[in-house]
């Protein structure tokens, strides 16, 4: 199983050191609070808000899943050299359909060279038509 990867509490001390490393590795969920149920529903995510990832061969962003709990949703592939071998932050809007259930969304994006990261979750309640 490969190591994951998280945002954690990082001691005053390290928090400029190790910021970077984990803000471009990390995915974040960005979406609306609540969501109607059985329309359309936009969720981003996003690596990264402060510091940009490599786009190198060697060392990119891969994917990046969508997660409802334990339920995968989504996911979107990378090949080195999407972001114009730029360092950059990899974005990925996906649409879903949520159903009766409130959602608690998560993401997980692999780095090539540094594993796996997971968001912290995100809960959304549903609106019903």
């Amino acid at each position: 199983m490969p190591r994951l990867f998280s945002p954690v509490d990082i001691s005053k001390e390290e928090k400029e050191v190790r910021k970077d490393y984990f803000d471009r590795h990390t995915p974040v969920v960005i979406c609306d609070d609540s969501a109607r149920e059985g329309e359309k529903f936009r969720v981003k995510v996003r690596l990264g808000t402060e510091y940009t990832h490599p786009d190198e061969p060697d060392h990119h962003i891969k994917y990046v899943q969508l997660w409802n709990r334990e339920t995968f949703l989504a996911e979107a592939h990378f090949a080195p050299g999407t972001m114009g071998n730029n360092p950059s932050h990899v974005e990925v809007d996906f649409f879903i359909v949520p159903g009766p259930v409130s959602l608690n969304l998560s993401a997980m994006a692999v780095c090539t060279k540094h594993g796996l990261w997971q968001s912290n979750p995100r809960e959304v309640s549903i609106i019903k038509n």
